[in-house]
């Protein structure tokens, strides 16, 4: 038997919670985008294709939106009855933004619901297109406001703290921290690249089960494009987070990489495992790449783990987190590559069965990319939950109990999995595209 230790568990849970509505929140940030695309270029092109296709991601769209409401509130609840010690200091500080992001789902969530059921009620198709520009806006800034609240716990200013007492405290600062501009652009960047690779991964599924009607090509290819202007964007300010480990988080980038010793000309290892002395074995090192991460320079210092105490070492399996958020990324620009080049030849074809296989691969592979990152950053950080002012274990509730509310909220999670799984199901068999194009007398 394990001994009860709420630290743990409370780790557990957050985790668990986090990694559930990581997939919702994702897709509720990007999906809005596509929907907004789609809607556009029918209106442009007088194509009802298109707008077939924004009203169905739309059907699609608002299932995930409920279930990362209720996800989301569990998020909010577990914060105070988890880490109350950590939100003493966080309500005084950083409690702007998170007052911002209820704000800003209000927002989203009237102009959805005015968009949902205005469909074909203006003359001017226009006018229910600027519906959604509001429920897009609202969409990312939520995203924009929660991140902001990651980036204090990465880099936590706006405050002094003396003899345990709070001082000093500005919120505009402690919002707009060193870490903010990065990880927000990242996170929004990433979240239109795997809602685009979702919706493609699905249009691409359809096609290779004998579903060839133009509905899917136009899908397809709206949804690659997008995915290969937003892989090309997150790629970039990938590297611009690097540097910013590099300045800001040494040791989180050095455990990225396990980089142990201090030195010049770095290189970069992929794979591999350690050894007891934390020697690294069958990994592929690309010579410089390190250093041209951190600094942009071949011939750069990267700071390495003997710069820092032992027990202030972010747990090393950070590591795979990191390749595999990276290599996933990787495959998904090169994926998208192939498909536009193909799509720009005239002899070539964008359809055959190899590609269209490697693009329904993109979906749950980009979804896979997006909880490797956010595992990489919440693991990055320990054994802080506030960097360089409290540990994860000072954050923490002491309570007991907190082993049946992770079984409690796992049986909800499979509920909300399955029921969501189901009703996504069911509207889309149902109702099949074919059908409503019928109906619309559209070929």
């Amino acid at each position: 038997m394990f001994e009860y230790d709420p630290v743990l568990y409370s780790r557990i849970l957050t985790g668990l919670t986090l990694a559930f509505h990581t997939i919702f929140s994702t897709l509720g940030v990007g999906v809005p985008l596509l929907i907004a695309l789609a809607e556009w270029i029918g209106i442009r092109r007088n194509d009802g294709h298109y707008h077939l296709l924004a009203r169905r991601w739309a059907r699609g769209y608002i299932i995930t939106v409920a279930v990362g409401v209720v996800t989301g509130t569990a998020i909010a609840l577990q914060l105070s009855l988890l880490w109350p010690n950590f939100m003493q200091v966080a309500g005084q500080t950083i409690s702007l933004p998170l007052f911002l992001e209820t704000f800003a789902f209000f927002f989203e969530a009237i102009f959805l619901g005015i968009y949902l059921y205005t469909w074909d009620r203006f003359k001017k198709k226009i006018y229910h297109l600027l519906l959604l520009i509001p429920v897009a806006l609202g969409a990312t800034l939520s995203g924009f406001f929660i991140t902001t609240v990651n980036a204090f716990m990465n880099a936590p200013l706006g405050f002094t703290m003396e003899n345990g007492v709070l001082k000093g405290v500005n919120p505009l600062l402690a919002m707009f921290n060193p870490a903010t501009p990065t990880k927000m652009a990242h996170v929004l960047s990433s979240a239109y690249l795997t809602s685009a690779c979702v919706l493609a991964a699905i249009a691409a599924f359809m096609i290779l089960r004998g579903r060839e009607h133009v509905y899917y090509k136009k899908a397809l290819r709206l949804s690659m494009t997008v995915a290969f202007v937003c892989a090309i964007s997150t790629a970039v300010i990938g590297d611009l987070s690097g540097k910013y480990l590099a300045e800001y988080q040494p040791e989180k980038l050095a455990a990225a990489e396990w980089h142990f010793e201090t030195a010049e000309e770095a290189s970069l290892i992929l794979g591999g495992i350690l050894d007891e002395n934390n020697e690294v074995k069958y990994a592929l090192e690309i010579p410089y790449a390190l250093s041209i991460l951190a600094h942009g320079t071949p011939d750069a210092e990267v700071t390495g783990l003997e710069e820092f105490p032992e027990e202030e070492w972010p747990p090393l399996v950070v590591h795979y987190f990191f390749d595999l958020m990276v290599g996933i990324g990787m495959f998904l620009a090169l994926v998208s590559f192939v498909f536009m080049v193909m799509k720009w030849r005239k002899k070539s074809n964008e359809l055959n069965r190899v590609l269209l296989w490697l693009i329904v691969s993109t979906g749950p592979l980009a979804m896979l990319a997006i909880e490797a990152g956010w595992f990489f950053t919440e693991e990055g950080r320990q054994p802080w939950i506030l960097r360089g002012y409290m540990t994860t274990a000072e954050g923490a509730t002491t309570s007991g109990y907190v082993d049946i509310m992770l079984y409690l909220f796992i049986a909800l999670y499979a509920v909300l999995a399955v029921s969501a799984a189901a009703v996504l199901r069911r509207t889309f068999k149902a109702n099949p595209a074919e059908r409503e194009l019928e109906k619309l007398g559209m070929k």
